[in-house]
């Protein structure tokens, strides 16, 4: 088999296991399953998605269920209980260890003590200092990216097929930086309708077929508000910087996109690790 048609068969089996493990979160994962879809033996599947993603299959199933999971215990008030379920544990005492191990509480002290919580009460009483803001000139730069629609908790999806594209294709850098665009506000658009753009950068012309599509930002100022903390924390950040800073900074925001960039990997760092920056145009 020609090099190029081995790599488009891997890139269509990497889509294809991604499209699953998001579409049945709430099912069974079996990691032989997954195998299946992929139509490789288990043997050999878990090596080529490690080597392509940096993490093992189980890992990428524990790791977005606990996301999903966080994002549960912020945002909605869906008991203890059901969001154990949702998330694969048959007991909530399992569900109650692995998610300390990762998130630092247990999910009813999170619910009431999480960072989130912290972030909420500074946007109510307007507390000016809550997050770092920095101001920055940026140049204007292309990206490369996959389009998701749906729940910005669920963009992670477009990241997989991101990143097994660039992979099997032989296009992925080691410098490109992770970037999310965001185009609508999810308290005004509901949640299956809210588009956005998983993207990385792109250092001079790339090929861009589909699901690839170029993107670009302008250049200019920014307010960079900087965030470390689950990414189910990330409304409350947007709250503060619209809300607090921007009326006490006396500045005028430009009319170009917002966007979003990760310093650092979920697949390497706790979640109370992430570091992530907020770009804000302005005037």
């Amino acid at each position: 088999m020609e090099e190029r048609v081995a790599w488009a068969t891997y890139e269509r089996r990497l889509h294809r296991v991604s499209d699953y493990i998001y579409g049945h979160l709430d099912g069974d994962l079996d990691l032989d399953r997954l195998s299946e879809i992929a139509c490789l033996s288990p043997h050999h599947w878990h090596r080529i998605y490690r080597a392509v993603h940096r993490e093992t299959l189980a890992g990428t199933v524990k790791r977005l269920r606990l996301q999903r999971a966080a994002a549960d215990l912020a945002q909605t008030d869906l008991p203890v209980e059901t969001i154990a379920q949702r998330s694969g544990y048959p007991n909530l005492q399992s569900f109650n260890r692995t998610f300390k191990a990762a998130y630092g509480l247990p999910p009813a002290r999170y619910r009431k003590e999480g960072s989130h919580v912290a972030f909420e009460t500074a946007s109510t009483e307007g507390i000016p200092d809550m997050y770092e803001v920095t101001l920055k000139d940026v140049e204007a730069f292309d990206l490369v990216g996959v389009a998701h629609t749906g729940s910005y908790m669920e963009i992670g999806k477009a990241f997989e097929t991101l990143y097994g594209t660039l992979f099997s294709r032989q296009l992925f850098r080691p410098d490109m930086e992770m970037i999310g665009i965001y185009l609508d506000d999810p308290e005004l658009v509901p949640a299956e309708k809210l588009r956005s753009f998983a993207c990385v950068s792109a250092r001079g012309p790339m090929p861009a077929e589909a699901p690839l599509t170029p993107q670009h930002l302008d250049g200019g100022r920014y307010a960079v508000l900087r965030h470390k903390g689950p990414y189910a924390d990330m409304p409350k950040a947007y709250h503060w910087l619209y809300g607090t800073w921007l009326p006490q900074s006396g500045r005028d925001i430009r009319d170009s996109l917002m966007f979003e960039k990760y310093l650092n990997n979920p697949r390497e760092v706790a979640p109370t690790e992430l570091l992530s920056e907020i770009y804000l145009p302005l005037k």
